[in-house]
């Protein structure tokens, strides 16, 4: 077996759905298989998606598993040259993934691959290339200064070194996992991949960025408002400095510990205030609207503009997105405009490199295929 597609899933079945058939898609010309992980999901995610996807090997966990073991678990029951590690609200290009292994065998020092990540609003994910998060670089980007720590210097078209590759599309070599270790289940979800990242660099392996498409809703599967979002993410900060910065001077790392507990503390009071706000009902009257297009098939039209009636979706006038920019939008300040694209009549590759071109205009991307009947934005599913 030349690669297995592991996707770890929690409440998200109309994204992780869209993103197995854009896997599909792409492991046509692969010896290939998928694992679905799901961490006892509440919205019926198994009992729809088993029927649809006969050849994807479903766990269904009695327990959230986390991150780490989730993927671990999925990992030591197969066998395969390559492990991808993918997001269930990400879809990929029908040759991502070829061509991410083709790199591969021909990289024997590459432990691990990242690609490039698009945000809804098509510009790339800065994400998608970091550099590893030493005191110094961490405690620049604490306090806001973030170029170094995202390796902004590196271009996005050509393929580069980087250190840290994102989990939410991490292509690793499983001989290197056999030699460094798994994810380390410390993390329960955050930091896992930059531990990984850097073991892997530890043990003389090279990391690769490769400007291939993929798109990330960035964080369906949770809920960044969250106060335990921000328990998490931040506890996962402090388990990576700890565990490879502890041994430094205290002059070292009471700095990076302060910022982190500063940074959190900032994240959880501005998080109180806004619930605070919310619940004395001073809610801003000025929301800026979201004006909804369509672009696929005659059928796809016809059954979103019905949709979008049913639940009083405000569509955008005919040629705000022409061929993907402006001709028609409306006069500025513009509202948001989804671009709704047919997941059925376009390759996914199509439809990144589409909303790419548009940023970065205000368009965010929707999509909708037939078969699910619902439109997936990036704040919500339509159904």
């Amino acid at each position: 077996m030349k690669l297995t597609v592991v996707i770890v899933s929690y409440n998200v079945k109309y994204y992780l759905e869209q993103c197995l058939y854009s896997v599909q898609r792409a492991i046509a010309d692969l010896e290939a298989q998928v694992v679905v992980v799901d961490n006892h999901s509440a919205d019926g995610t198994i009992d729809y998606l088993t029927p649809r996807f006969p050849n994807v090997t479903f766990i269904d966990s009695n327990h959230n598993l986390g991150f780490a073991r989730a993927n671990n678990l999925a990992i030591r029951q197969t066998q395969s040259d390559y492990v991808l590690l993918l997001n269930p609200d990400t879809f990929v290009g029908e040759d991502t993934l070829t061509q991410a292994v083709r790199f591969m065998d021909s990289h024997p020092d590459a432990g691990g691959v990242g690609v490039m990540m698009h945000n809804p609003d098509g510009t790339p994910a800065p994400e998608s290339r970091r550099a590893l998060p030493t005191p110094y670089v961490s405690l620049l980007k604490m306090l806001g200064m973030s170029s170094r720590y995202y390796m902004s210097h590196l271009p996005w078209h050509q393929p580069a070194p980087i250190d840290i590759i994102s989990g939410a599309f991490c292509l690793l070599r499983r001989s290197a996992l056999e030699r460094v270790g798994l994810l380390d289940e410390d993390f329960f979800m955050y930091g896992e991949d930059i531990d990984l990242s850097y073991r892997l660099l530890k043990a003389g392996y090279q990391n690769w960025y490769l400007p291939l498409p993929i798109l990330h809703y960035k964080g369906e599967s949770t809920q960044k408002t969250s106060f335990r979002y921000v328990h998490t993410f931040y506890q996962a900060m402090l388990i990576f400095f700890r565990k490879h910065y502890g041994h430094l001077s205290i002059l070292i790392t009471l700095p990076i510990k302060v910022a982190i507990y500063l940074r959190a503390l900032i994240a959880l009071t501005a998080m109180a205030y806004w619930y605070l706000r919310r619940l004395l009902g001073f809610l801003p009257h000025n929301r800026q609207q979201t004006l909804y297009c369509f672009d696929g098939s005659p059928q796809m039209q016809q059954e979103c503009r019905k949709l979008a009636r049913r639940k009083g979706l405000p569509l955008a006038p005919d040629g705000s997105v022409p061929g993907g920019i402006s001709a028609g939008m409306p006069p500025a300040p513009p509202p948001h405009i989804c671009l709704v694209m047919d997941t059925t009549h376009y390759p996914f590759k199509h439809i990144i490199d589409r909303i790419s071109h548009t940023a970065p205009n205000r368009i965010l991307l929707g999509t909708y295929s037939h078969r699910s009947r619902v439109i997936i934005t990036p704040n919500e599913v339509i159904q």
